[in-house]
C-alpha cells in the first residue's frame, strides 16, 4: 500500500503479491486487476475497491476480506 495515499498501487501489488496468494500473476494481469477494480478511475485501488474486487474474483474470500485488509494495513503494503 502506498504509505501516503493509503491505496494499493501496481508497485505495492507486485511487492506483496506472494503474501496475497497472487504470486503466479504476470504484471499485465495485475494491471488488469487494478483496471477492473478501480471504480473511481484514479488508477489505484482503495481498501474498499480491493475488497470488492476480491469478492468478485473469489466469493469465498468475503469471510477473510476484512482480515486481509487489516493484515495488509499492518504490514504496510
Amino acid at each position: 500500500m502506498d504509505e501516503d495515499k493509503r491505496v494499493i498501487t501496481l508497485e505495492s501489488l507486485k511487492r506483496n503479491s506472494r503474501r496475497m496468494g497472487l504470486d503466479g500473476l504476470e504484471e499485465e494481469e495485475m494491471r488488469g486487476m487494478i483496471r477492473e477494480g478501480d471504480l473511481d478511475g484514479d488508477g489505484v485501488l482503495s481498501e474498499m475497491e480491493f475488497c470488492v474486487l476480491m469478492v468478485r474474483l473469489s466469493p469465498g474470500l468475503m469471510e477473510n476480506c476484512w482480515g486481509l485488509v487489516e493484515e495488509g494495513l499492518g504490514l504496510g503494503f
